[in-house]
């Protein structure tokens, strides 16, 4: 009797645990990919979004669906091949290769009327509306693009591109966070604002860029905005990202430790609430 006891208490535990744990797919692009790759950031970054989220939320476990580099445009097209799958979770993080690469952004009747992956907004219908076909009663989660400083890839001083405190192709990365937002809306569904978040804006992203003097030669530490009209040029010159310039960002573009913080401390507030109301999903 006593060992039927025992059982059937351990039975009733193990669901209860199986009933309150929640599985997450976090749609994203390098920012995303590089939780679990922290080598690739010659590990100046030892967590990564997603680990924070689960270590303040145990019963959570995540899919990292990040690929290095894509645009929302390229998810969209691709959405059938990436094995996606049902999940009680999705957030998407998406959209500053989409403003880096120049792709149309579209307006909110492109989302409306599935215009397709012709623009952002399109792109983000087709999107969701896949989320849903695994699960229709999934919470999604929306993201906005961080601000930008002026990016160096870390192993790679060729792959650099300016910052978002000047539009690109005609258009401004604070355009794709709006449509965001606007598709947030219209959709009412959660939106975390990174763009508009103060602890993420340019000039703090990172402490300064290490860069020469055109006049002297000589390496001086800049700081926004003044870095953004001194040169750098990648064939002759240093990192401009040393450890001591790291702040949000450690390269200008991908978050750090103190950046993804300020990243999963926002997710958190709003996943929490599906642990408490597991019934709703």
């Amino acid at each position: 009797m006593k060992n039927l006891v025992i059982f059937l208490t351990l039975l009733i535990g193990f669901g209860s645990f199986k009933a309150d744990t929640i599985a997450w797919t976090a749609l994203g692009d390098s920012i995303t990919y590089l939780n679990d790759h922290p080598d690739e950031t010659g590990n100046r970054v030892s967590q990564g979004y997603m680990t924070r989220v689960i270590e303040k939320l145990p019963n959570i476990h995540y899919i990292n669906q990040g690929h290095n580099g894509w645009t929302a445009v390229k998810i969209a097209q691709e959405i059938e091949t990436l094995g996606l799958v049902k999940s009680d979770v999705y957030s998407i993080f998406l959209g500053t290769n989409d403003w880096w690469g120049g792709k149309p952004l579209g307006r909110l009747a492109d989302y409306r009327n599935r215009t397709g992956s012709g623009t952002v907004n399109g792109s983000f219908r087709i999107i969701i509306d896949k989320l849903r076909s695994l699960n229709p009663t999934a919470r999604i989660i929306l993201i906005t693009p961080m601000q930008r400083g002026d990016f160096v890839y870390l192993t790679n001083f060729k792959n650099n591109a300016s910052g978002s405190y000047k539009p690109k192709n005609g258009q401004t990365l604070e355009s794709f966070a709006q449509a965001i937002d606007s598709i947030g809306r219209f959709e009412q569904l959660p939106v975390i604002d990174l763009y508009h978040t103060k602890s993420l804006a340019v000039k703090k992203l990172v402490k300064f860029k290490r860069l020469k003097d055109p006049q002297t030669g000589a390496y001086h530490n800049y700081p926004y905005p003044t870095y953004t009209t001194i040169p750098f040029t990648p064939e002759t010159d240093e990192y401009p990202y040393p450890p001591d310039a790291i702040n949000m960002t450690y390269d200008g573009l991908h978050p750090s430790n103190k950046g993804n913080a300020v990243i999963s401390k926002q997710l958190v507030k709003v996943m929490k609430g599906y642990l408490v109301g597991r019934k709703y999903l």
